[in-house]
């Protein structure tokens, strides 16, 4: 599983012109489920976004989590985070997790999300989405549950 998490002023998510999610200052949180991936793994990197120290503290740029400042993140899935370009031009999905799979554990990151006590606003599954992001810095940062 990968998070790309940006830091951000403000994010949100539309489908169809609806606003689905939506948050002021915080973390904007790309979510990629591969084959393979468990709620061990959702669990595991629900725990670090939350207490990842991203944020600022006076004269230290990284000192504060999204807790720490009592941000929201706003969680949008991402299969294409899983793609394989090793090959050709077109990147392949074959290494993402198919939705049936990936939808539980995508809700289930959210659920570990939430018992942390953070706010949080998500995208639609499997929805043709535009996410508008203010990157605040710009921080953005690639968390793996594979390489712990």
């Amino acid at each position: 599983m990968k998070a790309l998490l940006q830091r951000v002023v403000s994010g949100s998510v539309t489908v169809d012109g609806v606003v689905a999610g939506e948050i002021a200052h915080g973390l904007v949180v790309l979510l990629g489920v591969g084959r393979g991936d468990t709620e061990e793994d959702a669990e595991y990197l629900a725990q670090r976004v939350a207490g990842l120290r991203v944020f600022p503290r006076e004269d230290l740029e990284f000192d504060l989590s999204v807790q720490d400042v009592c941000g929201a993140v706003l969680v949008v899935s991402q299969f294409t985070l899983m793609a394989d370009t090793r090959k050709g031009r077109r990147p392949g999905f074959s290494d993402a997790a198919p939705p049936d799979l990936a939808r539980p554990l995508y809700e289930h990151f959210v659920q570990v999300l939430r018992a942390q006590g953070v706010e949080v606003a998500t995208g639609v599954f499997q929805q043709h989405m535009h996410v508008r992001i203010v990157n605040d810095g710009p921080v953005t940062v690639l968390l793996e549950s594979r390489k712990r």
